[in-house]
C-alpha cells in the first residue's frame, strides 16, 4: 500500500512539473537527490555503526541480559500472560533497550524474534494475542533516551546544539508510551467483558 502511495506521489509530482514546463527542476532534483542521499548515508553510517557495535558488545558481554533481568519485573507486570523466564522476555527487553538508545535498525531483529516467540505462545494463530498487541504498542511508541539518528541528522545539517533534542524526544516518547499502554489496558479490559 505504501509503495503504491509513494509511486503515485512521484508520478503526480513529475507530471505536474512536466505540465507546468519545469522539466529542468525535475532533472535537477533527480540528479541532486542521489548525491544528497549518499551524503546523508555517509554521515549517519559511522554513528549507526558505533552504536550497533556498542549494542553488540553489550549483548556479547552479557550486559544486555543483565539489563533485561533488571527490567524483567516491570515487563512481567506488562506481559502477565508470558510464562516466567520465557525467551520472549529477552527479545522484548533487547528490543526496548535498542529503541531506548535510538537504534531502530538494531531493534528490528529483536522485535521480529519477540513476535515469533509470542506467536508460539498464541493459542489462536489467526488473531494477535494481547501480549503481541501490547508489545507492538511499546515498540511503536519507542521510548527513546538517546535519539541517535535524529542527533546525527542535526549534526549533518549544522545544528548549533544537536543534542538539545534528547530531552524533548524522551518526554514525548514517554508520554506516548504511557498513553499507548493506558489505551491498551482499557481496550483489553473491554474485550474481556
Amino acid at each position: 500500500m505504501i509503495n503504491k502511495l509513494w509511486v503515485g506521489l512521484i508520478v503526480l509530482g513529475s507530471l505536474c512539473l512536466l505540465v507546468t514546463g519545469k522539466s529542468d527542476v525535475l532533472n535537477e532534483q533527480i540528479l541532486s537527490s542521489g548525491k544528497a542521499t549518499l551524503e546523508l548515508v555517509m554521515q549517519i553510517f559511522p554513528l549507526m555503526s558505533l552504536w550497533l557495535g556498542i549494542m553488540n558488545i553489550a549483548k556479547e558481554s552479557g550486559l544486555l541480559s543483565k539489563l533485561s533481568k533488571f527490567i524483567y519485573p516491570l515487563l512481567h507486570k506488562i506481559f502477565p500472560e508470558i510464562p516466567k523466564n520465557h525467551e520472549a522476555f529477552g527479545f522484548i527487553s533487547s528490543n526496548i533497550l535498542s529503541n531506548m538508545f535510538g537504534l531502530g535498525n538494531a531493534a528490528t531483529p529483536f522485535g521480529l524474534k519477540a513476535m515469533e516467540s509470542l506467536q508460539k505462545l498464541n493459542k489462536n494463530k489467526e488473531v494477535a494475542s494481547r501480549s503481541m498487541i501490547t508489545f507492538l504498542v511499546i515498540n511503536t511508541c519507542g521510548l527513546c533516551i538517546i535519539p541517535t539518528t535524529i542527533i546525527s541528522l542535526r549534526i549533518l545539517y549544522g545544528s548549533e546544539d544537536p543534542s538539545f533534542i534528547a530531552i524533548p524526544c524522551f518526554v514525548v516518547s514517554l508520554i506516548s508510551l504511557l498513553f499507548g499502554l493506558l489505551i491498551d489496558r482499557l481496550w483489553s479490559r473491554r474485550d474481556r467483558r
